[in-house]
């Protein structure tokens, strides 16, 4: 097998690369520090196997998936998705990864997602591509922007599986995001500017530095001082509209409504 292994962090690559020394079927071993990086060695080549970070500085590893040419679909290599934060695990499988690594994993959660990459490109080989999933999400893809529709959350021994569109707001908090629903919030280790980029802009809106609001929730605008305005929903939360974010906010209305 020829792997490639892509994430930004040195010590979790040299972890992969030193878990697959005892593995006698190895061919090669290439790296890739960003998305940018790892779409050009997966045309250059070819691998059989991806181990893929999904949180990089340039376009994470979901972003780094769309960009794949098409002529690559009828073979696209075992994705094996890998990071630190489980609230990805979901999203992962809607892009039908062969398997997900939440990090750290021991050499035995190792050892069974690349048993499941040598039977995926078993099937592959004896021309049964029905496993080879992702080339047709990289077709769905292609045709248009793919959101994310549900999230998960890891509270003691359970992932909570919580609908993107019941979410009523998001704040920011420190280095998490507040996701609020009708009667709970829920705290995701993620930033605004990455969360924002996978929200339906036909339903979320940004409206501050550190507040999403889903336009569903929003009852009316009140004008308020120094050209800003107060953004209030049915529940009777009010948030401030800044100045920097007016100029898009307006766009979204002059698309979405009739004035």
């Amino acid at each position: 097998m020829k792997i490639l292994i892509v994430d930004d962090e040195p010590l979790a690559r040299e972890r992969i690369r030193e878990m697959l020394k005892a593995e006698t079927d190895i061919e090669s071993i290439g790296e890739a520090t960003n998305g940018g990086d790892a779409i050009k060695k997966i045309r250059k080549i070819k691998p059989d196997v991806v181990f893929l970070d999904i949180q990089m500085p340039d376009m994470d590893g979901f972003q780094a998936l769309g960009h794949l040419d098409t002529e690559l679909l009828s073979n696209i290599p075992a994705i094996i998705f890998a990071t630190a934060f489980d609230q990805h695990a979901l999203r992962a499988f809607e892009f039908h990864a062969l398997d997900y690594l939440l990090k750290p994993f021991d050499r035995d959660r190792f050892g069974a997602a690349l048993t499941r990459a040598r039977t995926q490109i078993a099937n592959h080989q004896n021309g049964n591509i029905a496993d080879n999933k992702i080339a047709y999400l990289l077709e769905q893809m292609a045709a248009g922007q793919v959101y994310l529709e549900w999230l998960t959350v890891k509270k003691d021994e359970r992932i909570i599986l919580l609908k993107v569109q019941n979410v009523h707001w998001v704040e920011a908090q420190g280095n998490y995001a507040l996701l609020k629903f009708e009667d709970k919030s829920h705290l995701l280790r993620e930033t605004m500017d990455n969360l924002e980029s996978h929200l339906d802009p036909r339903t979320f809106v940004r409206i501050h530095r550190s507040t999403i609001v889903n336009v569903n929730q929003i009852k009316e605008l009140q004008v308020w001082a120094r050209g800003e305005y107060r953004v209030v929903t049915h529940s009777g939360k009010t948030f401030t509209l800044s100045r920097g974010y007016r100029s898009r906010f307006d766009k979204f209305l002059k698309k979405h409504s009739l004035q």
